[in-house]
């Protein structure tokens, strides 16, 4: 009996010990990743936009990549955005941060011009947020693709 009273606290700790180690490995599994980046482009019923930036996680990778948007829809105009932002939802692995989003957008602009969009690709999702200059006008659907530069 006395045994047993010894063996239930050190049974009842590593219980509790092995399900935070779960957890926090679970959490530990995602990868937090922004992304800065630079996008010029026009368009005139078809869109198209390219680009270049940096991928930073916050395990220490980073990735420079390019970026081509294309599209169509009502829209009209030509723009540049210089330091644009991103952010990844978290992923599991940095192999899903590449390929092609969906994107859909509605601007307008003249002369100075800002941007905030969400882009999706499965599961994961990618929140834009830039200002630049041109003139665009109208709605747009396409996508946005991430590839790693050279």
């Amino acid at each position: 009996m006395m045994r047993l009273r010894i063996l239930a606290p050190v049974v009842l700790a590593a219980a509790v010990t092995a399900s935070l180690w779960s957890g926090h490995a679970e959490a530990a599994g995602k990868t937090d990743c922004k992304m800065k980046f630079d996008l010029s482009g026009w368009s005139a019923i078809y869109k198209h936009a390219e680009g270049h930036g940096v991928i930073t996680c916050d395990n220490g990778r980073s990735f420079k990549v390019n970026i081509v948007a294309v599209g169509g829809g009502l829209t009209v105009g030509k723009y540049h955005v210089e330091g644009g932002t991103g952010k990844f939802s978290d992923v599991s692995s940095t192999d899903e941060l590449f390929g092609s989003y969906a994107q859909g957008e509605a601007n307008a602009g003249v002369i100075k011009s800002g941007t905030a969009q969400i882009l999706t690709k499965g599961t994961s999702s990618l929140a834009l947020a830039g200002a630049g200059e041109g003139v665009d006008i109208g709605i747009s659907f396409g996508k946005f693709t991430i590839s790693r530069a050279n």
